[in-house]
């Protein structure tokens, strides 16, 4: 199959590697199930990774992708790599200390701390994603944010060098992580306490109860579309300025959240986008007041 001009100038100056590169559409990895062509880079190994972008030039753009919950990636596809942090998926835990690669999944760090009666990390059964992502935006959910359990974390820098952080030098806030921009995370650990698994489960499944009753969890969607500005929560502004079940092409404001946008099937980015920036446009006209994106939008249009 003959590729498109960009995509192939990228593939003849990749350096080899253990992992995978393939060329896919965003679509099949991104829960929105949007977006045009990238070059895929699935690392085997933090060395695979390492030797990847030590070999890479620095004017070929590089995104981390973990499970691409809270991703759009704009029609036209993206003019770089995408590095997938999947296979980087070890979990094992020391006492309360639960160490996790990037590609490990939120809900499986709950799971395993549920199997070895550690508590406290139950909040990661309600975050659609994985570590890699946690980290990046301070993933966090029923009252408790990932740098709450965070003690350190190792990424890879694009000159290949692992750094280590320890959580007091990441700049952690609300949905923010102010570790340098080009850092792809390759694994974090975790501080829990002892606890009845009993009660971990009890916890775990009130926040799936919660998460069916008030999320579109059974949709194509990417979770929260914008932070919520200071005082406010970003779904009752939406609403408030009657955008509840709004469409536009294949896309619409949910009607059980309305800071969760939907795919209701054959929508395109851009009218993913487009939505956004309605929303946005309203809620600032009307309320005086700017919604930022949690969603990461990349690519071109």
């Amino acid at each position: 199959m003959t590729q498109p001009q960009p995509i192939q100038r990228i593939l003849d100056i990749l350096p080899p590697t253990q992992g995978k590169v393939s060329v896919l559409d965003m679509g099949k990895l991104t829960w929105f199930r949007t977006g045009g062509q990238a070059v895929v880079f699935t690392p085997e190994t933090v060395d695979d990774l390492c030797d990847f972008l030590r070999n890479t030039p620095d004017t070929i753009p590089v995104y981390p992708l973990g499970l691409g919950s809270n991703t759009l990636v704009r029609d036209g596809g993206f003019c770089g790599v995408v590095v997938r942090t999947s296979r980087l998926n070890d979990i094992t835990h020391d006492g309360l200390m639960v160490s996790a690669g990037a590609g490990v999944m939120d809900k499986k760090i709950s799971t395993y701390t549920l199997e070895h009666s550690i508590g406290g990390l139950e909040f990661f059964s309600g975050i659609p994603g994985s570590v890699g992502g946690a980290l990046a935006m301070n993933a966090g959910a029923y009252g408790t944010e990932t740098c709450d359990v965070l003690v350190s974390a190792r990424g890879v820098n694009r000159k290949g060098d692992v750094i280590q952080f320890a959580v007091e030098d990441m700049g952690m806030a609300y949905r923010h992580c102010g570790v340098a921009d080009g850092i792809i995370f390759i694994d974090a650990v975790f501080q829990g306490h002892a606890d009845n698994p009993t009660d971990i489960q009890q916890k775990m499944e009130t926040i799936a109860t919660n998460r069916a009753d008030t999320q579109p969890t059974r949709e194509a969607t990417g979770g929260s579309t914008f932070r919520n500005p200071d005082g406010h929560k970003a779904w009752e502004l939406i609403d408030a300025v009657g955008l509840r079940g709004h469409t536009i092409g294949g896309a619409c404001i949910s009607e059980k959240h309305c800071n969760f946008l939907i795919n209701q099937g054959g929508a395109t980015t851009q009218d993913l986008e487009s939505l956004v920036k309605m929303a946005q446009d309203a809620v600032q006209q009307h309320k005086n007041i700017t919604l930022h994106p949690e969603i990461k939008i990349i690519g071109d249009a």
